[in-house]
């Protein structure tokens, strides 16, 4: 009996273009060339410039800062000459909202007219969120909802005022738009010094920048083993790529806080599907009943509880209602159990809970201590994690048509699971064996997405860098520079006096032999801002509500500016990397 036929890997690894993008870059750069002659620059075919514009994070900041960027791009003609367009966070927002639209660039005005209104206008409806949460978490396996899912539909949408259910696989063959691609890092590579945490997702492919390793796009996130998908799961949405790229808004702790209040109000608005009957649990969904069962709305009320213990551990202090039964539901067993661990903090707290009497909250995580002086926090969390567990237990098994979901937030929240997908490199060759990995928002390692067109094959020649960023205006290309020098990939050196920290100039270029060339537009400037730099980095922060038409409108102007005071530098650049191309 002759052998079988080896399967064909579905997982490509190797250090090339996708085919698809190949013959995309070989039409485009036919086009730049035209476009250049359009701009009185003369070059060959074969000299064509490869340029690659990026837009950093920033929120919502960044969002409105390259949609103005772009529109003055177009109007001066230089649109038309980038060949790759890539994003980090807020950037990938703006990214997905032009992208909606086939040929983008050819009427940018009418898009953008469109995409503003939309941000001006009103938010997305709570009946529609919950519709789309509850889709999420009834479409994935368990294991991989995570709080991304939540994120999406509880933040991602306040900003950009919109559900998009579109694929990423739609914006294949777009011939007239520069080639798009959303940036995030796996976290499990964060840190590591020899990993390849660059993660990019492309309309035809996702995978890592710098390794080579790479799965159609519509199977991001499919189970695969020894490089063959097994199991299919639905090709992730823009909506979720977009919680995916842009989730470090903030801090940690903020970002907790946030979640916590929007779970709150998750609850608040499901309230009506808590009802009582007769004494019996009674919700919509129900199948059966238990007369020994507690109401209902006990169950709503426990889950409140439980949300305004995280928020007052967040916080330091007390919950607002300090006069909160402990859940009945806590069995004698289990006060032990929590001794035997050695969560509790003290006697006198496990004996109140014994007796189920009425408690202050705080005590029952810190013996009276403010959480905010707690130094034991760690058991704390600890206890926190454990009682969630047993008020879930508690309600489990009656069949309350949201008690799973809420669940399933509540051990994201617990574990702090962002973006957990299933790892398309499992049980391959060479490969430690990850059944999943966690995808998480590129910005927490480097603002800006460097690391995708640094791809050698990708061949750039000038990169223009739009840093939307908070806080110091040149960290991102500094830490392009160290990064790629300790990796040994070709990047200039990065100087840049301290004086321009606080007032930086509109325009930076920075050239090394063999590498390619960068320029760094930082958002707030001297010229454009002149001596009120501070007072539109204020007014713009990152982790604040929706932007009104008038912010939207001014930022856009400020933008743009930085494009229009530079057109004859940027034009100059492109000239000189024709002459550097290779």
């Amino acid at each position: 009996m002759s052998a079988s036929k080896p399967q064909k890997s579905e997982v490509r690894i190797e250090h090339s273009l996708n085919k698809k993008e190949k013959e995309f870059v070989a039409r485009r750069r036919k086009d730049v060339l035209q476009s250049l002659k359009k701009l009185n620059i003369t070059c060959s075919e074969r000299k064509v410039p490869n340029i690659a514009l990026l837009g950093s994070g920033g929120g919502e900041r960044a969002m409105v800062g390259l949609l103005g960027s772009l529109d003055q791009l177009q109007k001066t003609g230089l649109l038309d000459c980038v060949l790759y367009l890539s994003g980090v966070s807020g950037s990938t927002w703006c990214m997905a909202s032009l992208y909606q639209e086939s040929d983008w660039s050819t009427k940018l005005e009418t898009v953008k007219d469109k995409i503003v209104q939309r941000l001006s206008g009103p938010a997305v409806s709570w009946r529609d969120a919950l519709a789309k949460l509850k889709k999420y978490h009834q479409e994935k396996h368990t294991k991989l909802f995570s709080l991304t899912d939540f994120w999406a539909v509880m933040f991602i949408t306040t900003c950009v005022k919109e559900i998009d259910e579109h694929k990423l696989s739609e914006q294949r063959d777009r011939h007239k738009d520069p080639f798009p691609i959303y940036t995030a890092i796996d976290k499990h590579w964060k840190q590591s010094e020899d990993g390849d945490p660059w993660f990019e997702f492309t309309p035809y492919e996702a995978g890592y920048s710098l390794t080579g390793a790479f799965v159609e796009t519509s199977d991001f996130g499919s189970k695969f083993e020894n490089g063959r998908k097994i199991e299919n799961q639905p090709e992730i949405d823009m909506l979720y790529l977009q919680a995916l790229c842009g989730s470090a808004l903030a801090d940690e702790e903020e970002i907790r806080k946030f979640l916590w209040e929007k779970i709150k109000e998750v609850l608040y608005h499901l309230k009506p599907k808590f009802k009582l009957q007769t004494g019996m649990v009674m919700c919509s969904g129900l199948r059966g009943g238990d007369s020994d069962s507690p109401p209902i709305d006990k169950c709503y009320q426990d889950l409140m509880d439980l949300v305004d213990m995280n928020l007052s551990a967040l916080k330091g202090k007390d919950p607002p209602d300090q006069e909160k039964a402990v859940p009945a539901g806590l069995l004698k067993r289990e006060m032990r159990d929590y001794e035997d661990a050695g969560l509790l903090i003290n006697s006198s707290y496990s004996s109140v809970l014994r007796e189920e009497r009425n408690i202050d909250l705080i005590n029952k995580m810190s013996g009276g201590v403010p959480l905010g002086q707690l130094p034991m926090i760690d058991n704390a969390k600890q206890y926190m994690k454990q009682y969630t567990v047993d008020v879930f237990k508690k309600w489990s098994g009656r069949s309350f048509g949201h008690v799973d979901l809420l669940k399933s937030i509540f051990d994201c929240m617990g574990d702090w699971i962002w973006g957990r997908k299933y790892d398309f490199l499992y049980n391959m060759k060479d490969k430690a064996v990850h059944a999943t990995r966690d995808y998480i928002d590129a910005g927490l390692l480097l603002n800006s997405p460097y690391f995708s067109v640094l791809r050698e094959e990708r061949n750039i020649d000038l990169i223009i860098s739009l840093d939307f960023s908070d806080g110091d205006p040149f960290m991102t290309v500094r830490d392009a520079a160290e990064t790629c020098k300790t990796r040994n990939i070709p990047f200039p050196e990065v100087n840049i006096p301290d004086e321009d920290v606080k007032k930086p100039k509109d325009f930076y270029v920075f050239k090394g032999k063999n590498t390619p060339t960068v320029i760094h537009i930082p958002l707030f400037n001297v010229g454009n801002c002149g001596d009120k730099i501070e007072e539109w980095r204020k007014k713009y922060t990152t982790f604040q509500g929706p932007y009104s038409a008038e912010m939207i409108t001014d930022l856009m102007e400020v933008a743009g500016k930085n494009i229009t005071n530079n057109k004859d530098n940027l034009l100059e650049e492109i000239r000189q990397a024709i002459k550097m191309h290779k």
